[in-house]
């Protein structure tokens, strides 16, 4: 979304290291947002800083695991005394794996829900008083699942819902201070970690795209030009909603895995 411009605002993206959560910390450096990424992993944080600051802005790159509340509590403190006050959080970070639920661990399924609702709320939770009030905005990266049920996918179903009740409650909570959180239902998004584990051969994304009432997988860019919207003035009255970005794929209910994996 070339036209919408974030020059010299502070957005951070929890999982912004690579998928989905890259795309949309890339649209937002190129919009001219100063942009600070967090992730696991320290390797792919330091690739994605790299990448980012070929865009010409500041950016800035944390190895924090969601899972952790006072890592992620460092990362944003971090951020917020390098660049002042927040305008956009992005909270993106995800796990998952294909398993019935007779086939999952108890550890499987709480580790899902540790990253996924556990990290949500960690990474909202420590960000609140270093965000811009009134004006910020956050969004959460959710998915399909957390409206339809999906076979093998019972830990994601249930962490995703809840970081929809959980966008809608705090979209309540804090309207008051001028903090909007609204979320992003990405469908079947090529190119990504999910879709190459779920659909590693063509006959499989063609049977994914098959489903799909627009005929075929969206784009990371796609996912970063609703997340840039959601963040301009053009949705300043727009508050805990969850959008889904998905071609229509969900209208066809939960039968397909389409979308399971993308974060």
């Amino acid at each position: 979304m070339s036209d919408i411009e974030f020059k010299g605002q502070t957005v951070f993206v929890a999982g912004g290291s690579s998928g989905i959560n890259l795309g949309i910390a890339r649209a937002f450096a190129r919009a001219g947002a100063k942009v600070a990424i967090a992730s696991r992993s320290q390797e792919r944080v330091d690739g994605a800083v790299a990448e980012l600051k070929s865009y010409g802005g500041p950016v800035l790159g944390f190895s924090a695991d969601v899972r952790d509340p006072l890592a992620i509590a460092q990362a944003l403190q971090q951020t917020h005394m390098a660049w002042g006050d927040i305008d956009v959080l992005i909270s993106g970070a995800a796990g998952n794996f294909v398993a019935p639920a007779l086939g999952m661990s108890a550890n499987g399924f709480r580790t899902v829900v540790d990253i996924d609702l556990n990290g949500t709320f960690h990474v909202l939770r420590a960000a609140h008083e270093f965000l811009r009030k009134p004006g910020a905005s956050i969004i959460n990266i959710s998915a399909p699942q957390a409206v339809n049920p999906t076979m093998f996918q019972s830990h994601v179903c249930a962490a995703k819902a809840g970081i929809d009740m959980l966008t809608r409650v705090l979209a309540m909570e804090w309207g008051p201070d001028g903090v909007r959180v609204n979320g992003i239902a990405p469908g079947p998004i090529a190119d990504t970690e999910g879709i190459r584990r779920l659909a590693p051969t063509p006959e499989d994304i063609a049977r994914m795209t098959s489903s799909i009432p627009l005929g075929r997988m969206g784009t990371t860019e796609e996912i970063a030009d609703m997340a840039m919207f959601l963040s301009s003035t053009r949705a300043q009255y727009v508050t805990g909603a969850v959008i889904p970005v998905d071609g229509g794929s969900a209208l066809s209910g939960g039968r397909n895995l389409g979308g399971a994996l993308n974060n």
